[in-house]
């Protein structure tokens, strides 16, 4: 029963089952990818939360959750370089834990990927009817937002939110040609945008808002309040910010020369996030009293360009905003739908879900299944309060994917790996200590959902995956084998 529970796919079968999916995507588009995951909601929304809580220090609460992501983002493009196919963490924990880490990594990935795209798509709503108002077009109020989500306001569905992620959906089934432009394009304009801003708005800037740079320290309890503050409540915060580059090495089979890209796309959209968040929470936070961010919590950025008199500058940063989350979610989407094919196709989970149309070569029906599912989702439930649900999923398949590096190279020292994370074994358990801080962060309330959302995964597995894995056909391997990280000789369909 054991050996069954840890049975391992070797990289050879991995390969080996791949399907003919098409190899498009280079650097840049990759580099590009990462982008659109990561900068959006951070930028747009959580700056003015993360205000409130580090007050300037922000920036390094940005830094450290950046660090945090950095370290797992090494391993991850190690594993990337050395496991080329679809699954991202999935993947990677099958070969190196076996088949039930893998099944629970790639559940914890479908509620990343999900509820993220659904949550952003409730944030883009609301950008979207401000867009819409300063052209005087006013939509009913009822059609607005998730039902029971505006205090004192009657809402029953969020019909922006419904319907740009069925648009999105719809990109990403016609292929990934067109998911690769349309995500280009746009983090292009989202970046000039952004550069836009900060060139603008950094004269604007006085130092004396900067004093005092910390004032809660690193981690403390104000009187009277029941919420920590500081640096590092503030980085558990602005981590949702940096979630999402892991779905960039869901693009391996979709890749050319994954090997080396992989690696550079994961590494490049990371630090050029981590610039780009710093400067713009060094001028946000140098031009407003952090205090004052209380004002304009769910909207930091035009707060700012209010506070600078550059009212022209606010209708393109709200369209950047636009752009941003809707990067955000295709790239979600985008991975969301890799983790179901690769999990299908391993047998995990029904045939429909990892089956390739013909024509546009990408996984057609299970595209259109989980779209519809997240539009629903954002449409109708309120799921502000599931926001730390995505962060302690992430920081989970963080964890893994970084003591999988650490298993592998003790029991697969001289496997090839076209990138080798650097300072290993400190690396990964630095990614672990960081990931366990950020987790530790998190409210207990976080951890219920997550236990809950865990059973619900062991009955789908125990009650389905298990007899419907692949692997039940080949011959059991010995127990030496399975400690040591080797399988059998690959399957032959």
């Amino acid at each position: 029963m054991a050996s069954k529970l840890l049975r391992k796919k070797t990289v050879e079968e991995l390969t080996a089952s791949a399907t003919p999916l098409k190899r498009t995507m280079k650097t840049f588009d990759l580099t590009m990818l990462g982008i659109g995951a990561i900068i959006g909601t951070g930028i747009f929304v959580l700056t003015g939360k993360g205000a409130l809580t580090a007050g300037p220090a922000l920036s390094i609460s940005f830094l450290l959750a950046a660090v945090c992501c950095g370290f797992a983002g090494l391993c991850y493009a190690e594993f990337a370089s050395m496991v080329p196919v679809s699954g991202s963490a999935y993947s990677y924990s099958y070969v190196a834990f076996g088949e039930l880490i893998a099944f629970v990594i790639g559940w914890d990935l479908i509620l990343e990927y999900a509820l993220q795209a659904a949550t952003v798509s409730a944030g883009w709503s609301g950008y979207f009817n401000k867009l819409l108002e300063g052209f005087g077009i006013h939509l009913p109020v009822e059609l607005t937002a998730a039902y029971g989500t505006t205090p004192g306001v009657t809402t029953y569905f969020n019909l922006p939110g419904f319907i740009v992620v069925l648009i999105i959906t719809w990109v990403l089934a016609v292929g990934i040609n067109q998911t690769k432009r349309t995500n280009d394009i746009m983090v292009m304009i989202k970046l000039a945008i952004i550069i836009l801003f900060i060139v603008c708005t950094v004269w604007y800037v006085n130092p004396a808002n900067w004093k005092p740079f910390s004032p809660y320290g690193i981690y403390t309890f104000q009187p009277g309040s029941s919420k920590p503050m500081g640096i590092i409540p503030a980085a558990s915060i602005v981590f949702f910010s940096f979630i999402g580059f892991d779905a960039v090495s869901s693009s391996a089979e979709e890749t050319v020369n994954p090997n080396k890209t992989l690696p550079r796309g994961i590494i490049y959209s990371l630090v050029i996030s981590t610039v780009l968040y710093i400067a713009m929470t060094l001028i946000m936070t140098g031009i407003v009293k952090y205090p004052d961010f209380a004002n304009f919590v769910d909207a930091p950025v035009a707060g700012v360009i209010l506070a600078t008199g550059l009212n022209w500058l606010a209708f393109i940063v709200n369209l950047g905003a636009l752009i941003g989350m809707t990067t955000v979610m295709l790239v979600q989407l985008y991975g969301q739908t890799r983790i179901c094919y690769a999990m299908s196709r391993d047998g995990l989970f029904p045939k429909f879900f990892g089956e390739v149309d013909d024509k546009h070569h990408t996984p057609w029906k299970g595209t259109w299944f989980f779209g519809l599912l997240t539009a629903i989702a954002g449409g109708l439930i309120n799921i502000n309060i599931l926001f730390e649900l995505v962060n302690i999923g992430t920081l989970s398949a963080f964890i893994i994917v970084s003591a999988g590096v650490l298993w592998m190279r003790h029991t697969q020292p001289d496997a090839h790996r076209g990138f080798r994370a650097p300072g290993v074994p400190v690396t990964p358990i630095l990614a672990i200590i960081f990931c366990a801080v950020l987790i530790a962060g998190l409210t207990w309330q976080t951890w219920v959902r997550f236990v809950i959302w865990f059973a619900i995964g062991l009955c789908v597995y125990f009650g389905y995956s298990r007899r419907h894995s692949k692997l039940n056909g080949r011959p059991e391997p010995a127990v030496a084998d399975i400690e040591s990280g080797k399988g059998p000789e690959p399957l032959v369909d």
